[in-house]
């Protein structure tokens, strides 16, 4: 498992931008130690461990892309249609027809090797039978409706590089170049608490003053969507000596321990003692809202990061934060999440030198662009701001004031788990 110095995430100064967090992370965080080996109906969703190279070329031969007649170009009459005698087929899995094609066509299908000297082919419904021979329609370029051997991938190209997080079209190439395993990261383990006095599990009777614990499980699901294993380790009481013991002992099992809730300085607000008291731990002053407080450290060796008490604040902070330092962790090529431009369908002021994130619905308008609304209740702990929303529209850290009409940047929420 990763090993963290305790100044790793040391920083002093004013507000950090998301990027310069992003930034830190990459350049004092390296990804957790470990490579195995799995078959590839397994591998979905880690992470490549080298580059993989292509030991043969893709396709390994020149074959037809459609089905009917491969020719030599040079054969075909310089203006109009050409008549040529059918000389024997190849079908798709079979070898190439050692028959002379000189002068002659030779009926192929979909995926089939060209026969010999042949360079172009005609697709079935442009071509004319005319008894034993073929009437083909002119003006067809030389290598039409053909794959070369190696067009592809070219042999020792590098077909997937180290660090690409494999899916079905990864994995699909592999397949292609005659892979049945391949070198992946070890998968990282997150564990995930939850705290506070007030939490209850969901299914449990709520006692008065209660309230169901919703950050635990939508964290579990957002790092197993991030390609982590997420290990459950329930919900740590206001008691900083066992909130200290059971950190630790966290720390021991997992590469990142996760929390939300109870990082903030007040009297009852008990991680951040509790950390201190066993590891190190710098508030990352983080110019983002919702998503204050939020704070990074360091627990014998493996890093900490407690996230905010309200779940619109964790949604958030996980996304802007979280995956990009699992993304490091785990030794994957990280990408910003795509973003588009919109139209703001609504007026809106923030504080200058933050990013803020604003929960919205999309509307399509007649002219083909989308139109954003902001949803009525924005409070970090309104839950349903989440469930009956879009996506989040970025407010630079410099802009002060958003007017109806104008263009703004969108993230779904599908690019963001």
């Amino acid at each position: 498992m990763a090993q963290l110095t305790d100044d790793c995430f040391a920083f002093g100064g004013p507000l950090l931008t998301i990027e310069d967090a992003a930034r830190l992370m990459a350049e004092r965080i390296a990804p957790v130690a470990g490579a195995e080996m799995v078959p590839l109906y397994l591998a979905d969703g880690r992470v490549l461990a080298a580059d993989l190279s292509a030991g043969l070329p893709l396709p390994p031969f020149a074959n037809s892309a459609v089905d009917r007649y491969a020719v030599r170009h040079s054969d075909l009459a310089a203006t109009g249609q050409t008549r040529l005698p059918v000389l024997g087929r190849v079908a798709a899995g079979a070898a190439a027809s050692p028959v002379p094609v000189a002068g002659g066509a030779v009926r192929v299908f979909t995926g089939a090797p060209m026969p010999p000297g042949t360079d172009t082919v005609f697709m079935q419904e442009d071509v004319a039978a005319d008894g034993a021979a073929v009437v083909l329609p002119g003006g067809l370029r030389p290598g039409a409706n053909m794959r070369l051997a190696g067009e592809d991938i070219a042999v020792g190209a590098r077909a997937l590089a180290a660090g690409t997080r494999l899916g079905p079209q990864e994995l699909a190439m592999a397949a292609a170049l005659g892979k049945s395993q391949l070198s992946v990261r070890r998968k990282l383990k997150v564990g995930v608490f939850s705290t506070g006095d007030e939490l209850t599990e969901a299914g449990h009777p709520l006692p008065e003053a209660g309230i169901h614990d919703s950050n635990r499980i939508m964290l579990l699901s957002l790092v197993r969507r991030a390609g982590a294993e997420a290990i459950d380790l329930g919900i740590l009481r206001d008691r900083r000596g066992e909130l200290a013991l059971r950190l630790r002992h966290a720390a021991g099992q997992c590469d990142l321990v996760l929390t939300s809730g109870g990082v903030s300085t007040g009297e009852e607000d008990h991680i951040k003692p509790a950390v201190e008291s066993i590891g190190s731990l710098v508030f990352w002053r983080i110019a983002i809202k919702p998503g204050r407080p939020l704070a990074l450290g360091v627990i014998d060796g493996k890093a900490f990061v407690g996230l905010p008490g309200n779940p619109v604040a964790v949604f958030v902070t996980f996304a802007f934060v979280v995956r990009p330092l699992l993304a490091r962790l785990s030794g994957a090529l990280w990408h910003e999440p795509r973003r588009m431009l919109v139209r703001a369908g609504f007026s809106y002021r923030k504080k200058k030198g933050r990013r803020e994130y604003v929960r919205v619905t999309l509307a399509a308008l007649a002219d083909g662009q989308f139109e954003a609304h902001k949803h009525p209740r924005d409070g970090a702990g309104v839950l349903s701001s989440l469930t009956e929303t879009d996506g989040l529209i970025e407010l630079a850290d410099d802009m002060t004031e958003l007017c109806a009409g104008a263009p703004v940047t969108f993230i779904g929420y599908r690019d963001l788990t």
